[in-house]
């Protein structure tokens, strides 16, 4: 990766942040009101000169499209091949059963390696994304989604959540009243509005990023 002008690594630094603290890189608008540039399209030359110098991919049309390059020079990514019979690496979990811990035994399909700067922060476990409902965010069907454990979620954060027997991804937003959203990123999906009062509610994670399998 080339050496980045301080502007530059500026908003390289606020893309990581946005990711450590939604799961998700920002929009090209999030970025331009973020750091005082004059419109989208001055954020979107600033990450034109950043994929050209190797910090980061723009692989997609997709307003979030934007993804982190590790320290080799490729996408962050994982080889899924290599690993499935040792102990070692991150628990990928698959399809969770009602009512059962998402991380017992007979829920991790495999255990993967993946390099340390892959994540900015480090995931606990690896989740197996179903469904195309955080399409808008980058996170598709198949993809393993890289898990934190915590004990609380803030405004516009995606977490791992538990909702009575299901579980599902998406981006959490509470209300001054106490009422929870659980926000889906494809509009052809419908937010879960969550009522505290008779529905259970169960963070399980963080998301902190999402990786490709490589078959």
């Amino acid at each position: 990766m080339e050496k980045l002008t301080p502007k530059q690594q500026r908003v390289y630094d606020f893309i990581r942040d946005t990711l450590i603290d939604t799961g998700a890189p920002p929009t090209r608008a999030e970025i331009a009101q973020a750091l005082g540039f004059a419109s989208a399209n001055a954020a979107q030359a600033h990450l034109r000169t950043l994929a050209r110098k190797g910090a980061i991919e723009l692989g997609s049309r997709r307003s979030r499209g934007i993804r982190l390059v590790n320290n080799s020079g490729e996408p962050a990514s994982v080889d899924t091949a290599a690993n499935d019979d040792t102990d070692d690496g991150l628990a990928v979990i698959g399809r969770v059963a009602a009512g059962e811990p998402i991380l017992a035994v007979e829920h991790i399909e495999r255990r993967v390696r993946i390099a340390d700067d892959v994540f900015a922060t480090p995931a606990d476990y690896l989740l197996t994304v179903r469904g195309d409902s955080m399409t808008g965010v980058g996170i598709l069907d198949g993809d393993l989604l890289g898990v934190k454990t915590a004990s609380e979620v803030h405004n516009g954060q995606i977490g791992v959540f538990r909702l009575g027997e299901d579980v599902t991804v998406k981006r959490f937003f509470k209300s001054d009243t106490g009422a929870v959203r659980l926000q889906a990123e494809n509009p052809a999906h419908a937010d879960i509005q969550v009522d505290p009062e008779q529905d259970e509610l169960v963070l399980e994670g963080l998301a902190v990023g999402v990786v490709r399998s490589i078959h």
